[in-house]
């Protein structure tokens, strides 16, 4: 880990396409993108560089929802995935400041295994402070519980 990038690797025992359908689909991204009992509704998944990735948490004990609004990266089929917040779609600017905001890029590589494949995440802060408040706020922990519900849902694909 840099000062500013939160990054783990895991060999998962399911198909980089299932992966890549679990970051992708909607439907499936509901199922897992949140450690529980948070959920995730209002997903909106565009997968094309500009695209739209913008979701919401509604996580318990707190009144309001959490609306994630994002851009699109990158998205190559089976391989890799990217977003960020501080953008909109259309490669639009967007204002990440504010109390529990912190601007931030994810980028996912699934990397093919006979076995399954290699998942690897890297999100990476504008500034230190960013990357120290995402860890507090436990990014390895609430990351990793939902690497563990993704492969649930990619082993029923």
């Amino acid at each position: 880990m840099t000062d500013t990038t939160l990054s783990f690797t895991r060999e998962l025992s399911v198909s980089a396409d299932s992966v890549w359908r679990c970051w992708t689909e909607p439907a499936l991204l509901v199922q897992w993108f949140a450690p529980r009992p948070v959920r995730t509704t209002d997903v909106v998944i565009e997968t094309f560089p500009g695209g739209a990735f913008n979701t919401t948490m509604h996580i318990p004990d707190v009144p309001e929802p959490m609306t994630g609004t994002g851009c699109v990266l990158a998205a190559e089929p089976g391989r890799r995935f990217a977003f960020t917040n501080m953008m909109r779609k259309g490669f639009q600017p967007q204002d990440t400041s504010g109390e529990g905001q912190f601007p931030f890029t994810a980028e996912i590589v699934i990397t093919p295994k006979d076995t399954g494949c290699t998942y690897a995440v890297a999100v990476r802060h504008l500034d230190a402070a960013g990357a120290d408040q995402h860890k507090a706020m436990g990014f390895f922990e609430g990351w990793g519980i939902a690497a563990d519900q993704l492969v649930e849902v990619a082993a029923t694909l």
